[in-house]
């Protein structure tokens, strides 16, 4: 089964810079949205997908055309931000950074119908707390949550991009619903306790 996708790759390989633009043009958005997700930040975000095209360019001999193209550029950009989150030191924060008018965010995806004002302020403070929830959660975690609730992945396309099998993920995405709970409900009693 040859895909775009495929046929791009093996111009890309024998040189076609146009076929490139295009993987690039046909994948740098969904790149740059996990890499978002999983680093929690724009800068670095964006150091990521330039450096899985780097990577994706310098590996195309290596791209196994049995395979789909977008599995294989997720798990260089998967692998990419899991290498990038061990460097990092664990600093979670809930006052991470939240980007300001940005577009395609899969918050707006929560509610829309104009809301009145004072519901868009308790929206908000919804989408911080989860962000705030999901910069928190353990990698492993982080990284299959993000691939199957953001990236809406099934759990077998999730274990070909992490290498790893569908049990594992099925437990994986489990544990990181069950930590998304508890930092949701730590935040609602704090909220609470706040009040009174």
């Amino acid at each position: 089964m040859h895909t775009v996708e495929t046929r791009l790759a093996k111009l890309a390989r024998n040189g076609d810079r146009s076929a490139f633009e295009e993987l690039v043009q046909l994948y740098k958005d969904k790149i740059y949205h996990l890499a978002y997700r999983m680093l929690g930040n724009r800068q670095e975000a964006e150091d990521a997908v330039q450096e899985t095209f780097l990577r994706v360019y310098l590996n195309l001999n290596r791209y196994d055309e049995t395979q789909k193209f977008s599995t294989w550029i997720f798990r260089i950009g998967t692998n990419l931000c899991i290498d990038r989150l061990r460097k990092k030191k664990p600093n979670y924060s809930l006052d991470a950074e939240l980007p300001e008018g940005d577009g395609g965010d899969w918050y707006s995806m929560l509610a829309s119908d104009e809301a009145l004002p004072e519901d868009q302020v308790i929206l908000s403070e919804t989408q911080q707390h989860i962000r705030g929830a999901i910069e928190a959660m353990p990698d492993k975690y982080k990284s299959v949550v993000v691939l199957r609730y953001l990236q809406d992945m099934s759990l077998q396309e999730i274990g070909d991009v992490l290498d790893m099998p569908v049990t594992t993920v099925k437990t994986r995405v489990h544990r990181g619903r069950e930590f998304l709970r508890k930092q949701l409900e730590k935040l609602e009693k704090k909220k609470w306790t706040d009040f009174f």
